[in-house]
C-alpha cells in the first residue's frame, strides 16, 4: 500500500470519527454535561456532591429531570391569587418574629401551594415538585429545599422565650432559609414573560413595583426586625 493511500485512509477514518462524535453530541441535545452545567448552575454542583463526585451519575439524574419536566408549561396567576400569596408570605415573615418555627412551616406550605397553582406537580409530591422546580428555577430552588428541611426537622432541646433554641443557632438557620426561599417565591409569584396580561403589573397590584428578590417591600429584613424586638 502506497504512502499516499495510507494517508488518505487515515484522513477518512479521522473524519468519520469526528462526524460520529458530533452526531452523538447533537443527539444528546440538552442532556450533555456542558448544557446541564449551564442550565442547572449550583444545582449541578449539588447533584455531583450528592453522588460523591460522580459527574456522570449526577448528569444522568439531571438529564432525567429535564426529560420528565423540561416541557412543563406553567399557568399565570390571576391578579387576586397573586395578591393573596403576597399577603400570606408577608404574614409569615411577620410571624417569624414571635414564632420562627411556625413561620418556616407556613413558608414551606405556601411554596408548595404556589408551585402547584403555577402548574408544577402538587398534591404532596414534594420530591417530584422539587425536581420540576429545579429544571425551571435552578438558581433559587435550594431555598425551598432548605425551608422544607427545616420545617420537617424534629428538634430536641430547651426553647427560649420566643419559641427558639437558647443560643439562637436554630433560629438563624430558619431565618436564612426564609430569606433564601423568598427568591423562589418571587420567581413564582411575579408575572413571567410567558404569561398573558399586563406585564407592567408587579406582584403587589396593577402597574405596581416589583419587590427586590428576598425582601418584601413592606418589611425590613427578618434579622433586623428580630433584633429590634429583642433590644
Amino acid at each position: 500500500m502506497s504512502t499516499g493511500l495510507i494517508i488518505a485512509v487515515i484522513v477518512i477514518v479521522a473524519v468519520v470519527v469526528v462526524a460520529v462524535a458530533l452526531l452523538t453530541l447533537r443527539a444528546r441535545g440538552p442532556y450533555h454535561g456542558a448544557h446541564l452545567k449551564r442550565r442547572f448552575g449550583p444545582e449541578y454542583d449539588r447533584a455531583v456532591a450528592r453522588h460523591d463526585g460522580d459527574a456522570e451519575a449526577a448528569e444522568r439524574e439531571l438529564a432525567e429531570r429535564v426529560r420528565l419536566h423540561g416541557d412543563l408549561r406553567t399557568r399565570p396567576l390571576e391578579h387576586a391569587e397573586r395578591e393573596r400569596y403576597e399577603a400570606s408570605w408577608t404574614a409569615a415573615q411577620e410571624r417569624f418574629v414571635d414564632s420562627p418555627r411556625d413561620a418556616v412551616a407556613e413558608a414551606d406550605r405556601l411554596l408548595a401551594d404556589l408551585a402547584a397553582a403555577r402548574g408544577f406537580p402538587g398534591g404532596g409530591q414534594y420530591e417530584e415538585q422539587l425536581a420540576a422546580l429545579s429544571v425551571h428555577h435552578a438558581r433559587h430552588v435550594d431555598g425551598y429545599r432548605r425551608v422544607h428541611r427545616v420545617a420537617q426537622a424534629r428538634t430536641d432541646g430547651t426553647h427560649g422565650a420566643h419559641g427558639t433554641h437558647e443560643g439562637g443557632a436554630d433560629t438563624e438557620e430558619m431565618r436564612e432559609a426564609m430569606v433564601e426561599a423568598r427568591a423562589l417565591f418571587d420567581d413564582l409569584v411575579r408575572p413571567s414573560r410567558h404569561d398573558g396580561g399586563d406585564h407592567r403589573a408587579g406582584p403587589h397590584g396593577a402597574r405596581g413595583k416589583t419587590a427586590a428578590p428576598g425582601r418584601s417591600p413592606h418589611m425590613p429584613s427578618l434579622l433586623h426586625r428580630r433584633q429590634a424586638k429583642e433590644s
